[in-house]
């Protein structure tokens, strides 16, 4: 075989299980419907002395609010149930008898369970933004990429989390329960925390959720509707580059529980 055959053969197995038909035809669907018909311009443009920062930031906002569920949705479907599926039935253990390294094979099953899906993702999106706002695009191009880094901040989070229980418990089921269940939580731990702020002046709870979820903090620093903290735009990135910091060591994490203690 030839040096990178190995990683693509897994890598096209991969794909095909991801996105036989219609998956992949039904998800670009949802993701057309999500962007073009629910997105909601009017945001951007109701608020008075509004900068074209804010601007920007409203509308890639509508963009992505639409149909961020439908990423999430099929992250799930991929990363819980896909690579779960194949822990289950021991079709990783075939996979180990390529000439490739562990950690090959998980990047494989990554960049089609997730890499794909964000490229299909942000595909659509910079496409529909280009084509309904194209002065916005051409302006305002860094806060449109800084409000895309800080949507999937959480995103990624969940992924991350699920890879690891997904690896932990060699199944996928209980995996997807806890990655729906952790992306409907923060809208309720975001009103939870927003109240506890208020009552107590205090914006160490929508600090912590920021953490977690970025785009939070960015939200706050464009149009925050709460005087107890309008977080500056140095303060937004620290909260963007520790999220990550997180995820990109939970990823490290499962990689490593990949190719060093996952037995089967």
């Amino acid at each position: 075989m030839g040096k990178g055959k190995p990683f693509l053969e897994v890598l096209s197995s991969a794909i095909h299980e991801d996105y036989r038909f219609p998956i992949l035809e039904i998800f670009a669907f949802l993701y057309a419907l999500g962007t073009f018909v629910l997105a909601n311009f009017t945001l951007g443009l109701t608020v008075q002395n509004a900068t074209n920062d804010a601007v920007a930031y409203s509308v890639t906002n509508s963009l992505i609010s639409g149909s961020l569920i439908v990423l999430i949705i099929l992250v799930l479907k991929n990363v819980a149930y896909g690579l779960g599926s194949d822990l289950e039935k021991g079709i990783i253990q075939t996979y180990f008898s390529y000439p490739l390294k562990r950690w090959g094979i998980l990047t494989a099953k990554l960049l089609s369970a997730l890499g794909i899906s964000l490229l299909l993702f942000l595909g659509i999106q910079i496409s529909a933004l280009y084509i309904l706002a194209p002065d916005i695009v051409l302006s305002q191009f860094g806060t449109i990429i800084l409000t895309y880094v800080a949507s999937l901040g959480y995103p990624l989070l969940i992924s991350a989390i699920m890879l690891l229980m997904t690896l932990i418990l060699r199944r996928g089921g209980i995996s997807l329960v806890v990655g729906i269940v952790l992306y409907f939580a923060i809208s309720i731990a975001s009103g939870i925390a927003t109240v506890f702020a208020l009552a107590t002046e205090s914006p160490l709870a929508l600090q912590i959720i920021s953490v977690i979820s970025p785009s939070f903090a960015l939200q706050q620093h464009f149009g925050g509707i709460f005087d107890v903290w309008t977080p500056a735009f140095s303060e937004v990135l620290l909260y963007i580059g520790v999220n990550y910091t997180v995820v990109i060591s939970l990823f490290i994490l499962g990689y490593f529980h990949f190719s060093r203690r996952l037995n089967l």
